[in-house]
């Protein structure tokens, strides 16, 4: 019974320390389906059109009245900013290309990122990807424009942002919606309390993004706000990258440690638990 207890309680042990990356090599997979899933419908039968629906988001970008607030001791962002105008698409209908509600694709190279943006900031949505705050600009690009996104960082069964850490002055990511891709250039990189929301605010003129999620790890009680300007015109590279959709999978090299470890366990277990055979007692030496 002992060996038994001992090789189980090392295969789970094992897969204990494993269960993060094979959490995290299971969201990338989703999420690069979901990416080639938005690419796909971005290309054929939209209805409105994506040229129309982009024509709808710089409308509501040009009749938004305020910016974005990070309400004070909460752990994600939450949306604030209103729209003067109520004639117009809801929010949740822009910028859809189907009915997952993914508005486009965030890519940051220097921090591994690629992920689905969606609309809002709600639990439900940073555990799928990066969520759009509700009440900032929506991620198509032109002046007076400030939009803001944001995702979970530390989580175990994802990577997410954490690695935005990571991104240096003059890095750059890339945003693209439907057949447009977007790039822009770090210029900012700041560690905020939840409460200072100023340089989330529109700057009349420019055209910027801030990338958003908390630190430090586990206490959570500050933000990390990246901020990029736009580069005109996009560079070919980024042109190429963003339009391309990603690998649907990497090798999973957890898969062969897991293996391994689960063959070691077994022939532990097979060793130490076989019928040893019994040693036959020397024959006792004849009476003279």
């Amino acid at each position: 019974m002992l060996p038994l207890i001992v090789g189980v309680a090392a295969w789970l042990g094992m897969l204990l320390v494993l269960y993060p990356s094979i959490a995290a090599w299971f969201s990338a997979y989703n999420q690069s389906l979901v990416i080639g899933s938005y690419m796909q419908h971005s290309e054929v039968g939209l209805e409105p059109s994506a040229a129309e629906q982009i024509r709808l988001a710089r409308a509501y970008n040009a009749e938004l009245s305020s910016g974005a607030l990070l309400a004070p001791n909460e752990r994600l962002p939450q949306g604030e900013g209103t729209s003067s105008a109520n004639s117009g698409p809801r929010y949740e209908e822009l910028l859809r290309a189907d009915p997952s509600g993914v508005m486009g694709r965030l890519r940051v190279p220097t921090a591994d990122v690629d992920l689905p943006i969606y609309h809002g900031t709600s639990d439900a949505v940073l555990l799928e990807g990066v969520g759009h705050l509700e009440g900032t600009s929506l991620p198509v690009g032109g002046e007076d424009t400030h939009s803001v996104l944001t995702a979970h960082r530390g989580l175990a069964s994802a990577k997410m942002f954490t690695d935005l850490n990571l991104v240096s002055i003059g890095d750059t990511f890339t945003i693209t919606v439907f057949d447009q891709v977007l790039t822009y250039q770090v210029f900012d990189i700041k560690v905020v309390d939840p409460s200072e929301t100023e340089t989330l605010r529109q700057v009349p003129g420019r055209d910027l993004v801030t990338l958003v999620t908390c630190t430090p790890l586990g206490t959570n009680s500050q933000r990390i706000l990246v901020t990029g300007t736009r580069v005109e015109p996009t560079p070919t590279a980024d042109e190429v990258a963003g339009s391309t959709a990603p690998a649907p999978w990497t090798f999973p090299w957890w898969a062969v440690i897991l293996a391994g470890g689960t063959a070691g366990v077994g022939v532990y277990l097979w060793r130490a638990t076989r019928p040893r055979p019994r040693r036959e007692a020397a024959p006792e030496p004849a009476d003279a």
